[in-house]
């Protein structure tokens, strides 16, 4: 029974250390933005092309990992994941065209999908249904540290060892971490294939609610995977003025928020049992802070104080998971909630590829330089603000109408 018990444990501990470790893998070419562009020779838009397609390559793997997941079972399919993040790293250290590690990107944006599809099948397959809330929960938190703490270690290694020795000891621990990771699952069957899967990705793709909120809530992703995950660290140096040791962790203080965010909202939400209305506000609070981010000279505090309140709205992801599994029906939630964040995660390359290729054009053929102009970069930044404020409009507008349409009924 105790060796049974380890077993669970050890197979969740070490799916959800997977799905810490690509949160810092997700937010390491903030860090090392200047090397990568420098080695590289890249523009603007070149990097934030090469930042998004982390977000294509994850968005696109969800359905398809989610079926290998299901017929082959985890100890097959996570291990080759981690493996896929691995290589993606390579490009960065040998390549000399610029092509290969943006291909290498896509491919750590692809294992990464399989961490937390890996944390859900999991805790399906190993724990009972009343302790699966909380520790995905638990799961969901570790996973936020990594994003919160990973940024100073990378920065500091960089500092005492140069960017590629940080790059290598990321590729080693990516190899390990598949060895390891391939020993300590147990070895589950998998199951076969249902034959209604093409009818639910139909009926989840068919639904024009479903479809508009999930693209709605795509347009608040971006203080999170656009300016969290790349822009934030070289914003901050360039037009607030932070040193560079403390840049590299102020953006944090958005991950340490949706820490919070999550019970903050759900008890909001289930308090006034309005969801929608509750998504609407997070929309404003976050338009007016980035405003206010872009316009205003902010001290550290300041800043760390709203990228907090930032943090708890980010939670709204939270509260569209599940409104959007009330749309279909109950054999095709999980499904809409995948749905639902490989869309959301599709708008992060949108917001890389259009904050690098504004903050390009803005800079008129400055190249290099254009990374180190303040109000290029905040001109850049200022997509986030306006697509948050679209948002804003466009779900209140939504919401309006579907009330309207629910009291004629």
């Amino acid at each position: 029974m105790k060796k049974t018990v380890k077993i669970l444990w050890g197979t969740w501990l070490i799916v959800t250390f997977f799905y810490a470790y690509q949160y810092i893998l997700r937010v390491m070419p903030s860090i090392l933005m200047e090397d990568i562009v420098r080695k590289f020779s890249l523009s603007p838009e070149a990097f934030g092309q090469f930042s998004g397609v982390y977000y294509l390559g994850y968005s696109l793997a969800h359905l398809p990992v989610g079926i290998f997941l299901d017929r082959f079972g985890p100890k097959r399919v996570l291990p080759l994941l981690i493996a896929c993040t691995s290589l993606g790293l390579l490009p960065i250290l040998y390549a000399d065209s610029f092509i290969y590690p943006v291909i290498g990107r896509a491919f750590i944006g692809i294992g990464s999908s399989g961490a937390i599809l890996g944390v859900f099948k999991i805790l399906h397959l190993y724990f009972e249904p009343l302790k699966f809330t909380r520790f995905l929960s638990f799961s969901v938190t570790i996973g936020l540290l990594g994003a919160i703490y990973g940024g100073a270690p990378i920065h500091f290694a960089r500092e005492a060892f140069g960017f590629e020795s940080v790059v290598f000891s990321l590729l080693v621990a990516s190899a390990v971490l598949a060895i390891v990771t391939y020993f300590i699952l147990p070895d589950t069957a998998g199951t076969k294939p249902d034959t209604s899967v093409m009818q639910s990705l139909k009926n989840v793709f068919s639904n024009k609610n479903l479809i508009l909120l999930c693209l709605v809530s795509g347009l608040m992703v971006g203080p999170l995977e656009g300016f969290a995950d790349v822009w934030g660290v070289q914003f901050l140096k360039i037009f607030h003025g932070i040193p560079d040791s403390l840049a590299s962790g102020i953006p944090s203080w958005i991950y340490f928020g949706m820490c919070f965010g999550g019970p903050i909202l759900s008890f909001i939400t289930e308090k006034f049992a309005k969801p929608m209305q509750v998504v609407l506000v997070t929309a404003g609070i976050m338009a007016l802070a980035f405003f206010l981010l872009i316009t205003v000279q902010l001290s550290v505090v300041a800043l760390s104080i709203m990228f907090f309140i930032v943090g708890v709205c980010s939670a709204y992801q939270i509260l569209i998971f599940f409104q959007a599994s009330t749309f279909v029906a109950e054999s095709d939630k999980t499904l809409a909630s995948v749905v639902a964040n490989m869309i959301i995660m599709i708008f992060g390359y949108l917001f890389h590829s259009v904050i690098g290729k504004s903050i390009g054009w803005f800079a008129e053929n400055q190249g290099v330089e254009g990374f180190r102009n303040a109000d290029v970069l905040a001109k850049g930044i200022s997509i986030i603000p306006i697509a948050l404020t679209l948002s804003f409009i466009v779900l209140g507008t939504y919401m309006r109408l579907r009330s309207r349409s629910q009291s004629q009924a």
